[in-house]
């Protein structure tokens, strides 16, 4: 009895072992949770099939996690340490990357920011043709 016990105990620490390790490997960083969270919110602005109730249920607990983790961002001090190209990209296009704060300091819509940063205007969109490619 005390082997099959014994047996189990290692199966199970192993096994808590390994669900550890696969934990600490699966981490993502905090501009990665960031990018998801802004590419949830865009994917909600720009969603036809949503009605405008809809559409503001979805948006605010999102808008919510954004701020928070724009914060998080940037106080992030290990981003700054090790600088890849994706930190970089992300405080080059600081608009897009943050876009609460800039929608804050512009005084403008999150939408409006993000369309001006990708280059979408009024007269962009009225000049475009509809047309297969």
């Amino acid at each position: 009895m005390t082997s099959k016990l014994h047996i189990t105990f290692r199966t199970m620490s192993l096994a808590l072992a390994l669900l550890a390790g696969a934990a600490g490997l699966a981490q993502a960083s905090s501009l990665d949770n960031l990018e998801r969270e802004r590419a949830k919110l865009l994917s909600s602005y720009l969603d036809p099939a949503l009605a405008a109730n809809q559409r503001q249920q979805t948006v605010e607990p999102t808008l919510r996690r954004l701020v928070d983790l724009e914060r998080i961002v940037l106080r992030d001090e290990s981003l700054a340490a090790k600088p890849n190209a994706a930190v970089r990209r992300a405080f080059e296009n600081y608009d897009l990357t943050f876009l609460v704060h800039a929608s804050a300091e512009k005084k403008s819509t999150i939408l409006e920011i993000w369309l001006a940063e990708v280059g979408v205007s009024t007269s962009t969109v009225l000049a475009a043709r509809v047309g297969r490619r």
